[in-house]
């Protein structure tokens, strides 16, 4: 969740690593430091809250450095004050290490190391981790590193520096990302590439059990049996201005109107027309395997698996496979009977949430075959499934997820469309479902052109304290996404319903200050839908409804309502999200709601 960012080389280090913490902030913002050698010590400044804090106060300092680490945190063990603040130093001040991830082991480790006669100043598990490295400092930093390593129990990013070896950044992973940039005459290292990106495009992913030495013009990678482990150097393919705001108030704000793009980058060279089918080149060398498939599992969390429940939709009316959906961190914890013939897919936009892979890991350990949905190239869900599909959504900077669900949602239609045709689904059909994915792009457009009649929609609605968001069929799992993106940025409080569900509990909630948003695509149970229309209408509710254009008739029952184009069932929540993400945004904005680092949450969720 929390962001590291540190920095060897040439530049000045104060500017360096502000700069890159601001780039890692959306993963997490409740405080933030960071420590740089001065005049042979260590020099650690921290404060409370976002970055602009830390900046405002660092501005006191005369400092000359070209190393530091840095760190944004989003808090776990400890309140988030000054004191609880990354980075934590070791007793004699020697060491100081920043830390993403859990320490499962820390009270145990705290009480012996206090029995010693070692004070701790934090709540945080992390201090443990500089108490142990200082204990076990005889003069070999790497030494000390690596024996402290063997103690710890939980997951763990680090950077680490030591006062008496000032030409050195030490990192090591089990769990929690870390990635090193090879730039030159400098290095990095960084919880993801995005402070990377502006110096150097060449990084390394570092895997569990590794550890790095860094120096300006160098690089070492061990083992935890101190062997030498040599790793390929990736280029990053994409550029600085993709993690820019380019104009737009917020991320999340510019996420949503990339969407047209990001919708089509994901099935972007995948199109095979002739044959009414698509090429998923993750998957070509594991034809026989996906032949096999009598039964899949898509696993996932929060976003990701609303879109799972999309996927089960489409996967057992076109493919003809049964699909279960499961929480991962629910996966992992139930006695799952994974049988032969069940492939398992786990989504993730970061590709480094901690439950999934988790689950992941879970599912292989029963024998399952596991493919991977993922955004991030390099990310450890890319590189421990054992084949998958890239989305292509770009960096996702706002913490609340947008593009990445339309782009998971397509390429849950391009695997159901991959799987369909060399099963039950016809040519004409999969000719009709490329048509209709070749609209998309144009017709999100149209959709994102409604952003000033939506923000007037909000206008009516933000005060309210709570809302109701229904669906049937396709589109019940969009009124969940839509409820979750509203509670996330704007924390008024939305449930999502299937809209036949109403009457069995929720009913009793509405009344003439209860908004009930409904998804009303024409579909096959579209009269279905008018019913349960008329169900919150008689109750006074105020309804907004999301129908498809020339559905004149539904305006009647509406208090507001929002048009999108019409397409295919399979492929409506793609359209049908698009305003109740607008909505959400606007109403957060009105309420004074700071949409990109929403309270209380972080981007990528990388502690269990």
């Amino acid at each position: 969740m929390c962001g590291i960012f540190s920095y060897i080389g040439e530049k000045e280090i104060i500017s360096t690593l502000l700069s890159g913490l601001k780039r890692l902030e959306y993963r997490g913002y409740d405080s933030a430091g960071i420590s740089v050698f001065d005049n042979n010590k260590i020099i650690t400044i921290k404060e409370k809250g976002k970055i602009s804090s830390l900046a405002g106060i660092i501005g006191g300092y005369s400092i000359s450095s070209t190393c530091g680490i840095s760190h944004t945190r989003w808090a776990t063990h400890g309140e988030p004050n000054k004191i609880n603040a990354h980075p934590h130093t070791d007793q004699k001040e020697n060491i100081s290490i920043v830390h993403n991830g859990i320490i499962e082991n820390y009270l145990v480790l705290r009480r012996e190391l206090e029995k010693e006669g070692i004070v701790f100043k934090s709540e945080t598990d992390s201090e443990v981790i500089a108490q142990l490295i200082g204990k076990h400092y005889s003069g070999n930093l790497e030494k000390a590193v690596k024996k402290s390593l063997i103690d710890l129990e939980g997951t763990y990013g680090i950077a680490v520096i030591c006062k008496n070896e000032p030409d050195k950044i030490i990192g090591a992973r089990k769990g929690s990302p870390l990635i090193a940039g090879i730039g030159q005459n400098e290095s990095f290292l960084a919880s993801d590439v995005s402070p990377i990106v502006p110096h150097t495009r060449e990084v390394i992913y570092l895997e569990d059990n590794d550890v790095i030495v860094l120096e300006k013009n160098s690089h070492r990678i061990f083992n935890m049996a101190a062997a030498s482990v040599k790793k390929e150097i990736t280029s990053i393919d994409w550029d600085i201005s993709q993690i820019e705001k380019q104009g737009y108030e917020h991320f999340m704000l510019k996420e949503i109107f990339e969407q047209p793009e990001t919708i089509q980058n994901a099935s972007a060279g995948r199109i095979l027309p002739e044959d009414g089918t698509v090429k998923l080149g993750g998957l070509q060398s594991s034809l026989s395997d996906i032949d096999s498939i009598r039964r899949i599992m898509l696993i996932a969390c929060g976003t990701a698996w609303h879109a799972a429940m999309i996927g089960e939709y489409m996967l057992e009316n076109y493919a003809e496979i049964p699909v279960e959906v499961d929480y991962a961190s629910e996966f992992r914890y139930r006695n799952a009977v994974i049988e032969e013939g069940t492939a398992v897919f786990v989504i993730s936009q970061s590709g480094e949430t901690a439950d999934t892979l988790a689950a992941l890991r879970e599912a292989k350990e029963r024998g399952a075959r596991v493919y991977g949905i993922v955004n991030i190239v390099g990310s450890t869900i890319a590189r421990e499934t054992d084949a998958g599909i890239y989305i292509h959504a770009g960096p996702e900077i706002g913490v609340a997820s947008t593009k990445a669900f339309t782009s998971q949602v397509v390429s849950l239609a391009l695997l159901t469309l991959f799987l369909g045709r060399r099963r039950s689904i016809s040519r004409e059909k999969g000719l009709e479902i490329l048509d209709a994915l070749k609209k998309l792009p144009e017709q999100v457009r149209s959709i994102l052109k409604k952003n000033n009649e939506i923000s007037l929609i909000a206008e009516k609605y933000f005060q309210h304290k709570n809302a109701l968001y229904l669906g049937r069929s396709y589109n019940f799992p969009v009124a969940l996404e839509g409820a979750l993106k509203l509670k996330e940025i704007s924390y008024i409080h939305a449930e999502g319903y299937p809209a036949a569900e109403m009457k069995h509990g929720p009913i009793a909630l509405i009344d003439e200050d209860m908004p009930v948003v409904v998804i009303a695509s024409r579909c096959g149970i579209y009269d279905k839908l008018i019913s349960n229309i008329q169900e919150v209408k008689a109750r006074k509710g105020k309804i907004i409804i999301i129908a498809n254009e020339g559905d004149d008739e539904i305006s009647r029952f509406a208090d507001d309502i929002i048009y999108v184009p019409q397409t295919i069932d399979l492929l409506s929540p793609v359209l049908n999200v698009i305003p109740l993400q607008l909505l959400a945004y606007h109403i957060a904005v009105k309420r004074g709601c700071n949409v990109d680092m929403p309270r209380n949450l972080a981007k990528s969720v990388t502690v269990e």
